[in-house]
């Protein structure tokens, strides 16, 4: 792939397609696209055919996505669901049309059926019924495999989704409301310090299992299938490692400095009982991730310190 590959990175300003593209500008990629919500409305089928017209980028990849935790999901089931649909639905038709041959799209390990052999193996897609509390995201990013790999099977061209595992890191979302466990976590543990060490209330049991992918990684991974023809249309990215809900709570305790109670509320959902990334694929290509879960939430809290103005507004509810 040549350096000077017009690259566009949809969603550039999150925590994913962000860390894409700091990535991608290490590697010395020096052609990238971005453009914020504001500057391209991506459920906006036309303003999207005529930004691929101008632009004409010759890789796209899909960072871009409408993202909660459990809470959001519950709440807003039909935006999770057709944001979701028409976001990717008009960047993968644009690429088609536009002549993009290489397209990578992120989904979530969330596509993976409720109750399925651990580790969770590509194979599994569509086996079984979905984790009904964020089933409305799962179903779009499902659909926005198949339209790839319909690509890839009518027209040959090398579009390929990559499913990451729970993804963390700087440039998270901390807003309590719609964040995912980790930043959550470490958001309430620091605010519970600083107001004197108080007790930390967390959701359901803590006995879940979850394993979880520093988002430098998850970034590096877009990079190699950048880099490479992968020969399959779907692969999963993970760290091959899990651990309880408690056991990260306690790990993000250490880190942050919190010595207070930690109280579960069972009153709360739990989601999956386990979700275990089989990521042997992805492995025998080459591929494996670089940063270890405690190094990754020293990271993240750092950046969660270094930015602590941006998150004060939103109290703890």
């Amino acid at each position: 792939m040549k350096k000077s590959v017009k690259i566009y990175i949809a969603g550039h300003k999150g925590m994913v397609g962000s860390a894409i593209w700091r990535q991608l500008e290490a590697a010395g990629y020096d052609n990238l696209v971005g453009r914020s919500s504001k500057e391209l409305d991506l459920k906006d089928q036309a303003s999207v055919n005529e930004f691929f017209e101008t632009e004409k980028p010759e890789v796209v990849i899909d960072a871009a996505a409408r993202v909660g935790g459990i809470l959001a999901n519950n709440s807003y089931p039909y935006q999770f669901l057709m944001d979701n649909m028409m976001i990717q639905n008009n960047l993968i038709d644009a690429s088609l049309r536009g002549g993009v041959e290489k397209f990578i799209f992120l989904g979530s390990s969330c596509i993976y059926p409720k109750i399925a052999p651990q580790p969770l193996k590509e194979d599994y897609l569509l086996t079984g019924p979905l984790e009904p509390t964020n089933e409305w995201y799962a179903v779009a990013k499902i659909t926005g495999i198949k339209a790839c790999e319909s690509i890839r099977k009518q027209y040959g061209k090398d579009y390929v989704s990559l499913m990451p595992t729970n993804l963390y890191g700087t440039h998270d979302n901390f807003d309590l409301t719609t964040s995912h466990v980790l930043p959550a976590m470490i958001r309430k543990f620091h605010e519970a310090k600083e107001q004197g060490q108080t007790a930390v209330t967390l959701w359901g049991s803590g006995t879940p299992m979850r394993e979880f992918l520093f988002v430098d990684d998850m970034a590096r991974s877009v990079i190699f299938a950048l880099e490479n023809v992968l020969p399959e249309h779907l692969y999963n990215v993970g760290t091959g490692e899990d651990l309880t809900i408690k056991e990260l709570a306690e790990t993000i305790q250490k880190v942050v400095g919190h010595t207070g109670e930690i109280i579960w509320d069972r009153s709360k959902p739990d989601g999956t009982p386990r979700k275990l990334m089989d990521i042997s694929k992805m492995h025998a290509l080459g591929w494996k991730h670089q940063v270890q879960l405690e190094e990754g939430i020293q990271k993240t809290y750092g950046w969660f310190l270094d930015n602590i103005e941006n998150f004060k507004e939103v109290k703890i509810g």
